[in-house]
């Protein structure tokens, strides 16, 4: 018969020195993404292991703004390379202006041959 707790040396101990945040994890993923690439916000949540929390990637996109160090939110789209966060930079163009600076190229607010 186990004990209630004999599983419990397997989970990661808490540690109060240490604040854990998922939008901060995301928005350590982003900022490793490189110029002139571009992720979608399904591909960042199956990276932090959590598969089904595309949308929260996406809330934590919106709160991004004015972090420190800075978070290239323009490189992340929706699954299928759309600029569906545009609306929360500080101009409708800004994403597209931002990508295309980079040399990713944008149609109808697209990213073109996007994988």
């Amino acid at each position: 018969m186990k004990k209630k707790n004999e599983n419990a040396a397997n989970l990661p101990v808490a540690d109060k020195s240490k604040h854990y945040s998922f939008f901060e994890n995301v928005w350590d993923v982003v900022r490793q993404i490189p110029k002139g690439r571009v992720t979608s916000y399904g591909a960042i949540a199956a990276c932090l292991g959590a598969k089904s929390s595309a949308r929260m990637v996406g809330w934590a996109m919106n709160m991004s703004f004015g972090t420190k160090p800075k978070v290239p939110a323009q490189r992340v789209v929706n699954r299928n390379g759309m600029l569906s966060g545009k609306a929360h930079f500080a101009t409708p163009t800004l994403m597209e202006e931002l990508l295309k600076k980079e040399g990713i190229e944008v149609e109808k607010d697209k990213v073109v041959n996007f994988f």
